[in-house]
């Protein structure tokens, strides 16, 4: 019995050997040879890093550079702050009869807001008037009587001296009816002063104080806030570094400033510097500035903190080229040019001027040569491209020579460099295709070398990361307006 049933174990192992070693070497299995050809194509017979086949063809956007003007922003983050702030409050004591405006509503400089009771002034007013005249009375009767004295003394029938004490009398009696005229005109602008009235135009606020109210010159309180805010000021700081260019600038005429809208999308209003303080805050190596807007459509509010951004140059008829054609290398920055025969070759470039948008070449490329913005990740000296326009995929704004550029190609300094750090990563995402056909980006052909983007200077982002690729920048969308970058 034991020795059948050991019979039956080695059959079993002996059936378990030969199964597994048909598994690894049976017919349906590879070679090595094809393994090795296998590991160099991928899912869609495309060639993989390190088999790559040159014959075969990178789908790329790619957009012709061009010349434009283009203009050159110091950047900050500003507080808007009425043109002028004034407090009203009573002149006179007295029961608040009436209130003349609505809180919230725009009054014009001289307009009644709030009406006192103006029965005692008016009185005292009257008692002014009433004394003046009886003192008129008294002097042109003594008037009378020095003409009468004149003539007498003519005739030796009165003494001299009698004709000079009413002469005495006449020029005293003119003293006090100049003195009644001071008293009614004081009266008079007491009784004006129960009438308040708005000493500007601009906006009420929350009303301080209620009718029926007894008010006193005296309230700290006041009746109402009014601001003017058309126009409207707006206080930003700027580093120290920028003084010379906005020095510069203010000695050559008014230096434009653009208020804009949190996202960058829109501009808000358009003003002009109108101050630039006259030390500098050691505790923050910033300047104060001041610019003014007429904010006709009320984008601007008090209090209210708003992106600034001042003109100090514009470029030229430069060459400017995508931001996300910008590769940056160990050595320097280039960019993929696409050549007549539809193959790249790599192009060392030197940045001027970039922002997140487009950048500005000083050297290194000409206007209408064909740089790739999307699809760097197979891409080497010599590769066979098929090309499609940037444009016409909706990856570069149509109209964008009103970009901003940033004045140095470093990264922001002060508050704004990380986000600027974090614009620059968005635009270094588009810079790499979706995985194509051929496969994903990891297993494509070797590529200069590249480092991501990400902390600024003045070359764009690498190739993409392993593994994936994120989307092209077209289907981020351009902001319709020009982006606040920070200086």
């Amino acid at each position: 019995m034991m020795r059948a049933v050991r019979r039956i174990a080695i059959v079993a192992c002996l059936a378990l050997i030969g199964g597994v070693t048909y598994w690894y070497l049976g017919p349906g299995q590879p070679s090595q040879q094809q393994a090795k050809q296998g590991q160099q194509k991928g899912p869609g017979g495309g060639f993989r890093r390190g088999g790559g086949n040159p014959n075969d063809t990178v789908p790329i956007l790619a957009i012709a550079a061009r010349l434009a003007d283009v203009p050159v922003y110091l950047d900050g983050v500003g507080t808007a702050k009425a043109l002028n702030t004034v407090l009203v409050r009573s002149q006179v004591d007295g029961k608040l009869m009436k209130i003349g405006f609505k809180e919230g509503q725009e009054v014009t400089q001289g307009s009644v807001i709030a009406k006192i009771d103006p029965t005692t002034y008016q009185a005292q007013y009257d008692i002014a008037v009433a004394k003046k005249a009886q003192d008129e009375a008294m002097l042109a009767n003594a008037k009378l009587d020095l003409e009468r004295y004149i003539r007498l003394a003519a005739t030796n029938a009165v003494q001299k001296q009698q004709v000079d004490t009413q002469k005495a009398l006449v020029d005293q009696l003119t003293a006090q009816t100049q003195s009644d005229q001071a008293s009614i005109n004081s009266a008079k602008a007491t009784l004006d002063y129960t009438d308040v009235v708005a000493p500007l135009t601009g906006l009420t606020g929350i009303r301080q104080v209620d009718e029926g109210n007894i008010i006193h010159a005296s309230d700290t309180t006041g009746i109402v806030t009014i601001t003017q805010i058309k126009p409207i000021s707006v206080l930003f700081n700027l580093p120290q570094q920028n003084l010379p260019d906005l020095n510069k600038g203010m000695a050559n005429g008014e230096l434009p400033v653009q208020a804009v809208a949190a996202d960058g999308s829109a501009v808000l209003d358009r003003g002009k510097l109108t101050v630039i303080n006259n030390q500098v805050d050691q505790t923050t190596g910033t300047v104060q500035l001041k610019g003014e807007f007429p904010n006709t459509n009320v984008q601007l509010w008090p209090g209210q903190f708003v992106n600034i951004r001042v003109l100090i140059n514009t470029l030229r008829q430069s060459v400017v080229v995508p931001t996300a054609a910008v590769q940056r290398g160990p050595d320097n920055t280039f960019v993929y040019v696409v050549k007549d025969d539809n193959t790249v070759t790599v192009r060392p470039i030197m940045v001027q001027q970039q922002d997140d948008l487009q950048a500005v070449i000083a050297s290194g490329l000409m206007a209408q040569e064909r740089v790739v913005t999307t699809g760097f990740g197979r891409l080497a000296e010599g590769t066979k491209v098929d090309v499609t326009s940037a444009e016409n995929a909706g990856q570069v704004a149509t109209d964008p020579s009103q970009r901003p550029a940033r004045p140095s190609g470093g990264a922001p300094k002060g508050k704004g460099q990380g986000q600027g750090q974090g614009q620059r990563q968005q635009g270094a995402a588009a810079d790499t295709p979706a995985a194509g056909p051929s496969g994903p980006a990891a297993t494509d052909p070797p590529q200069p070398p590249q480092q991501r983007r990400g902390g600024g200077g003045g070359g764009g982002g690498g190739g993409a990361p392993k593994g994936r690729e994120p989307p092209a920048q077209g289907a981020q969308g351009a902001p319709g307006g020009t982006p606040s970058v920070t200086q």
